[in-house]
């Protein structure tokens, strides 16, 4: 998560690293808040890379600003990255919510559409929090009303994720072909 949202933050434009932790920290910052600790490590691996690039730049005050810029080779792995991402950005949601900031900067509608088609596959698959001899329990099985809640909740955000899916599909299906079913016929 952390290096697709630097790639994709930087894909936008120039930054320097505080800034770029803020905006970091505005987008996974209350699941996962993001410390000095773990960027600048991240933006020395995406820099060795060849990634990103740092430069000085003016500051404030008299102290010069390290500024990352991404390189076109870093440029390429992130739409790579957001065409082909990895399973756990499609099954984990916080993942797939960072992957989903930054889709509308892949430019081409069919591999959007790909994307979320893995991601409403995923919800085709039979999951749960709580088996009974391999079977998911379902929220009216369960005796405690804590973990009633976690499936109910699973639930709605469950339906709500794939009528929003359904819908944005749909919408871009019609864009690239201006006829649905010729799309799901092709396969794409």
């Amino acid at each position: 998560m952390l290096t697709l949202s630097i790639l994709g933050f930087l894909a936008e434009q120039p930054l320097h690293a505080y800034e770029l932790r803020n905006r970091i920290s505005g987008l996974s910052g209350h699941i996962r808040p993001v410390s000095d600790g773990a960027l600048y490590p991240a933006l020395d691996r995406l820099r060795r890379a060849g990634f990103v690039v740092r430069h000085e730049a003016p500051g404030s005050g008299a102290t010069r600003r390290q500024v990352f810029t991404l390189t076109d080779t870093g440029r390429q792995e992130f739409l790579r990255r957001l065409a082909e991402p990895a399973p756990v950005e499609i099954t984990d949601r916080n993942s797939f919510m960072i992957l989903l900031a930054f889709l509308g900067q892949l430019a081409n509608p069919v591999a959007q559409l790909r994307v979320l088609r893995r991601r409403l596959s995923f919800y085709d698959q039979p999951a749960g929090y709580f088996y009974d001899h391999g079977r998911p329990l379902r929220a009216d099985e369960m005796s405690d009303r804590f973990r009633r809640g976690m499936l109910a909740t699973a639930a709605a955000t469950k339906h709500a994720d794939v009528q929003w899916l359904r819908g944005v599909i749909a919408e871009l299906e019609g864009e690239i072909t201006g006829r649905p079913e010729r799309v799901r016929k092709l396969g794409l």
